[in-house]
C-alpha cells in the first residue's frame, strides 16, 4: 500500500508541474538552491518544470512496476529518494522557511511546512527501495534453487 500511495503522490504532484501556477509555485524553491537554480539559466521557469513533472510521472510509473519487474522499480525508488532528498534541502536554502512573527526556526512558516513532510515520504521511498531489493534477491534465490 505505501508504494502505490506514494506512486501515486508523486505522479499526481507531476501532473501539475505542466500547470504554470505549479511552475510559479516552485521557482522561489529552485531559484534559491545552489544545487539547482543554475538550471533556469539553461531552462524556462516551465520548461524546467514540466521536465521535472516527466521525471516524477516516470518515477511514478517505475514504482508500481514492482510485481513484475523488480529491477526497474529499484530505480524508481532510487528517483524517489533523489526528489525528496532535493525537496529537503530547500529547507535550507529557502530563505523564509521559519515562520518570523514567530521567532524563526524551528517554527515553520507555510512553505517549511509544505517541506517537512517529505521526510516522510522520504521514508516510504527508502521502503520501497528495501522491498525491491527484497524482491530482487528472493527471485534470485528462486530462480537459483530451480536450476
Amino acid at each position: 500500500m505505501a508504494r502505490y500511495g506514494l506512486a501515486i503522490v508523486i505522479g499526481w504532484i507531476g501532473i501539475f508541474k505542466f500547470c504554470s501556477y505549479e511552475a510559479l509555485n516552485i521557482q522561489p524553491l529552485v531559484a534559491n538552491s545552489p544545487f539547482m537554480g543554475w538550471l533556469y539559466g539553461v531552462f524556462s521557469v516551465q520548461t524546467f518544470s514540466s521536465i521535472l513533472g516527466v521525471v516524477e510521472i516516470v518515477t511514478a510509473v517505475l514504482l508500481v512496476v514492482k510485481p513484475w519487474y523488480p529491477r526497474v522499480s529499484l530505480a524508481g525508488s532510487a528517483l524517489a529518494i533523489l526528489l525528496f532528498v532535493s525537496t529537503l534541502s530547500f529547507l535550507i536554502t529557502t530563505p523564509g522557511v521559519g515562520e518570523a512573527s514567530a521567532g524563526g526556526f524551528p517554527f515553520l512558516s507555510m512553505t517549511g511546512q509544505f517541506l517537512i513532510k517529505d521526510i516522510v515520504l522520504l521514508g516510504v521511498s527508502i521502503l520501497t527501495l528495501a522491498d525491491a531489493m527484497e524482491a530482487i534477491t528472493h527471485h534470485a534465490a528462486s530462480t537459483q534453487a530451480r536450476t
